[in-house]
């Protein structure tokens, strides 16, 4: 019985060398591999809003181009709607689940988030075209300098970081929670509403049964360099990476102007911006590394010296 033992002994010994050694020689899977990237992002400021759907595709689409890489994802919005400024203060304390925002770049807020600077839609935020009220169209066809500018009240969202643009060329602002500013300048409160290409038509779309006074500007065309980022809390160098890494990969396989055309293309055309007086203001936030000099982020659709 001894032999017998000591041999049944020496065969498991044997065996459970073999497997020991046969999982060292696994691979060792990554770990993202049994982990899921959860993605929140902010909800808007009003029901129904549209102005981000380009935005929100060219997230989804970054993450969905670097599942091979990076794994399994989930991407939704925050269960409320609460205001940029608020956001801003929920992803710098990482409250509420909201792990990333799209904003405007500046200098403070390029020190205080982690930055992607991909313009997410290629500069065409700094081209704007006026909102007014149909009856003020004179008011605006003799306009040809910032000087003239001066003439005008502008209405602008209560903290939006292009509020500085404006003050720093000295012309009139009245600042307002973004869902008010329309009625408000149906009111007369002020003159003119600048609103981006890829906004102007959708929320003139939104508000002409309830305002039908309100119109588009058929003229002038204001330009500022104006980057709009992907921001993440500085501990969230890992998702900042995959998105960055996605969004690299749509530019060289084209996506990434493809959701670019597939959004703004008609505004566009109907905008006629090439036909339209440009004048340029200064950005005195900019960041000095804003990467304008690369020609493959931005659209340029009259010619203008950045400032």
């Amino acid at each position: 019985m001894t032999g017998i033992f000591r041999f049944r002994l020496q065969k498991k010994t044997r065996f459970a060398t073999w497997l020991i050694t046969a999982l060292l020689q696994v691979p060792a899977l990554p770990a993202f591999a049994s982990s899921v990237t959860t993605v929140v992002y902010p909800a808007g400021e009003i029901a129904g809003d549209t102005r981000y759907r380009d935005v929100i595709e060219l997230l989804n689409t970054a993450l969905e181009k670097t599942r091979p890489a990076f794994g399994p994802y989930t991407c939704q919005p925050s269960q409320r709607q609460v205001p940029k400024k608020r956001v801003m203060a929920e992803l710098a304390s990482n409250e509420n689940g909201i792990n990333v925002l799209w904003n405007p770049g500046s200098v403070k807020l390029e020190k205080e988030f982690l930055a992607i600077k991909i313009p997410l839609r290629k500069g065409l935020l700094g081209y704007r075209v006026m909102l007014i009220r149909k009856d003020k169209q004179t008011m605006f066809d003799a306009v040809r300098s910032v000087e003239d500018l001066k003439k005008i009240r502008f209405g602008q969202g209560t903290g939006w970081i292009d509020n500085a643009i404006y003050q720093h060329q000295g012309l009139p602002l009245v600042e307002a929670p973004y869902p008010q500013l329309f009625a408000m300048l149906d009111a007369e409160r002020f003159d003119a509403f600048p609103r981006g290409i890829g906004e102007i038509l959708d929320e003139l779309e939104m508000q002409k049964e309830k305002l039908p006074n309100l119109t588009v500007e058929k003229n002038l065309l204001l330009y500022y360099p104006f980057p709009y980022y992907f921001f993440f809390n500085k501990k969230d160098a890992a998702l900042k990476h995959r998105v960055e890494t996605g969004l690299k990969m749509m530019l060289k396989d084209g996506s990434f102007d493809a959701i670019f055309i597939k959004y703004h293309q008609q505004a566009l055309q109907k905008l006629d911006l090439r036909n339209r007086r440009v004048i340029a203001l200064t950005n005195p936030d900019l960041s000095p590394d804003t990467p304008l000099q690369d020609n493959r982020l931005w659209y340029k659709p009259v010619a203008i010296n950045n400032r």
